[in-house]
């Protein structure tokens, strides 16, 4: 459990503390990616939570919407159209759903244990 938050953490710091930039050119395709492994992470602990959790699912998903919304991205690019706003759109919505079911499922639980300890 500690561990992810530990290299979140580490992340975090790597991440302020470099000098690196992306180019202007790559910035959509990395908000793509950012919000695709997001997804990923809070579909996975949704999952967790709910007791169907499997690996393959998780990494294939995190695969295919990443690829799913590059290319589609680099479809836009090609055709002169922000094509890349509709995958930002898709994984934000999923992304406040599954932070809502988690939100709840962590709350029914609190309160459960809550009124065991009563």
């Amino acid at each position: 459990m500690w561990l992810p938050i530990i290299g979140l953490i580490a992340g975090i710091i790597l991440g302020l503390s470099s000098e690196i930039t992306v180019p202007v050119e790559y910035r959509n395709y990395l908000s793509i990616a950012v919000l695709a492994a997001l997804d990923t992470v809070f579909g996975g602990i949704r999952s967790y939570l709910e007791n169907i959790f499997d690996i393959k699912v998780f990494m294939s998903g995190f695969f295919f919407n990443t690829l799913l919304a590059a290319g589609l991205a680099f479809l836009g690019v090609y055709m002169g159209v922000d094509l890349y706003l509709a995958a930002i759109f898709a994984f934000g919505v999923r992304l406040f759903n599954n932070i809502a079911v988690i939100r709840r499922i962590m709350i029914g639980r609190w309160f459960k244990d809550k009124s065991y300890n009563e």
